[in-house]
């Protein structure tokens, strides 16, 4: 219900903000702006978003028949059953969906998003498999849509390639800064989902894969800050593709010595991929024309600078809301959410402060809206809880602390 009244909202205020703009500053474009954006969005939901996924999707649907006949993905589910199985009560133990959400968090840690998202939709349905109520989200659909949304990216390689276009002096200084937001948003997530799911995390195996990821987390950070800041790019792009690859290998190799007959594996879970991406297409539509009305019509420019104004009554600095349209555009639309940041970068350059911070938040966290259009659309879920909620507070809280560590490292 919740993103029923905000998908309305979004039209009635681009609406009126459009009005307004007709009525008091004799604009006579706005309307044509966002009725020709409509159509743009449109345009880009089908051809350049659910049409390329199709192939990403079919190949990779395809791969994960594969896996699962080898056993890879029951062997992943094992592996990670018993921190799971506190996390995903509902899901029974070495369930493939383990797996397949270990699979779309480990390509999404790698910055990989074309694999993750079949990896991901696979796994949305297998939890729909075990949803006692189809339409409606399950607890276990809404934790992995929550920690999937807070967006845990450890390494933003196409973020720094874009610094790096702009004019960057060094394109990797947001790396940290990112890793920590992104870190606390998926902290924030979970906690935030488990109390609402009465779930025990002072139970000492939660704590002690918390406590390993967080130890994992600072290995990272301390490897990449020893080692020269051009060597990080290099260093992630290929450790993240070698990764990758070798998990197809894997597939490939434990499906042979299994004796599965392989191709007729694969083709048969490929026939899914062109199926799903057809199906999110209906949702795609109806949240990217909404949210390309509301950033036709102004209405986020509005909101930023009346957000600037109230920050400079209270004496604070205000040099972080030259960046604040990426960071409100973020939960709305990844596409557009970049196009600010590039925005912000050309218009105060890719070092200033604006432009650093900006950065941070494009790499901070995901993009809660379009995940709950694909992923609860590919299974037909209408009534998705607080898994919105449970998401923009993640988003919040990843804003908040983008926000403070830029200023610590860069102002």
């Amino acid at each position: 219900m919740a993103l029923n009244y905000l998908w309305i909202a979004f039209f009635i205020v681009a609406f009126i903000v459009a009005l307004i703009k007709l009525i008091f500053t004799g604009d006579t474009e706005i309307f044509k702006l966002i009725i020709d954006g409509m159509f743009d969005s449109s345009e880009v939901a089908v051809m350049k978003i659910a049409l390329p996924l199709a192939g990403v999707m079919t190949f990779f649907m395809g791969l994960l028949n594969v896996g699962e006949r080898a056993g890879a993905i029951n062997f992943l589910a094992r592996l990670v059953g018993p921190f799971f199985n506190r996390l995903f009560p509902e899901i029974p133990k070495n369930h493939p969906a383990n797996g397949q959400m270990i699979m779309n968090f480990s390509a999404n840690m790698l910055g990989l998003d074309n694999a993750a998202t079949p990896f991901g939709l696979k796994a949305m349905q297998s939890l729909q498999e075990l949803n006692p109520s189809k339409d409606v989200a399950s607890n276990a659909q809404i934790m992995f849509m929550v920690l999937h949304s807070a967006g845990p990216v450890l390494i933003p390689l196409s973020i720094m390639a874009q610094r790096s276009i702009y004019g960057a002096a060094d394109p990797s200084d947001i790396f940290i800064p990112c890793l920590i937001a992104t870190y606390v948003a998926t902290v924030t997530g979970l906690l935030f989902v488990a109390i609402r799911q009465r779930i025990n995390l002072f139970d000492k195996v939660i704590l002690s894969w918390l406590g390993g990821i967080s130890l994992f987390i600072g290995l990272v950070l301390w490897y990449f800050s020893s080692i020269p800041k051009e060597q990080i790019e290099v260093v992630s792009k290929i450790a993240s593709n070698v990764i990758l690859f070798t998990f197809i290998i894997s597939f490939l190799l434990g499906a042979l010595r299994k004796k599965v007959d392989v191709f007729s594996a694969f083709i048969e879970g490929a026939k899914g991929g062109f199926e799903t991406s057809v199906k999110i297409i209906p949702y795609l539509v109806a949240m990217l024309v909404a949210i390309g009305a509301l950033r036709n019509s102004g209405a986020l420019t509005w909101v930023v600078d009346g957000m600037k104004f109230a920050f400079s009554l209270t004496g604070m600095n205000t040099d972080f809301t030259d960046a604040l349209p990426t960071a409100l555009m973020h939960p709305l639309s990844g596409g557009g959410s970049r196009a600010m940041m590039i925005d912000t970068m050309k218009t105060f350059g890719a070092d200033s402060f604006a432009g650093r911070l900006s950065c941070v938040f494009q790499g901070s966290s995901d993009t809660i809206f379009y995940v709950l259009a694909l992923y609860f659309g590919s299974v037909n879920i209408r009534n998705t809880r607080y898994t919105l909620w449970a998401g923009l507070t993640a988003d919040l809280v990843s804003v908040i602390t983008a926000i403070w560590v830029s200023y610590i490292f860069f102002h």
